[in-house]
């Protein structure tokens, strides 16, 4: 659904740039929800890791099955893209540049 080919012809009544206004300065921020996930995986990453290991052997698609069950709704590539995030940033400080950036000021 591509937002670019619109055609510029279209016409908006003008009473209703008010209203719209009203609505969009209501919204909450979105990405809460995103930081909600991420905290949730920070609380349970330890036993995520765990049950992940060799030893458990559990996939992350069977670990999201359990956490769906309780209602949580995350796919297993995204708790382990969640995992990975907190792993990187609680490794390096987040002042370190990425290896792209070897410009040296």
């Amino acid at each position: 659904m591509s937002m670019g080919k619109q055609k510029n012809n279209e016409r908006v009544p003008l009473n209703k740039i008010d209203e719209a206004i009203n609505i969009l300065q209501d919204l909450e921020p979105k990405e809460r929800s995103e930081i909600a996930a991420i905290k949730t995986v920070r609380q349970m990453r330890r036993y995520i890791e765990k049950l992940t290991s060799d030893k458990y052997g559990y996939t992350y698609d069977e670990v999201s099955e359990m956490l769906k069950g309780l209602g949580i709704n995350l796919s297993g590539s995204r708790i382990k893209y969640l995992i990975g995030e907190l792993n990187k940033s609680s490794r390096r400080p987040l002042r370190t540049p990425s290896s792209g950036d070897n410009i040296e000021t």
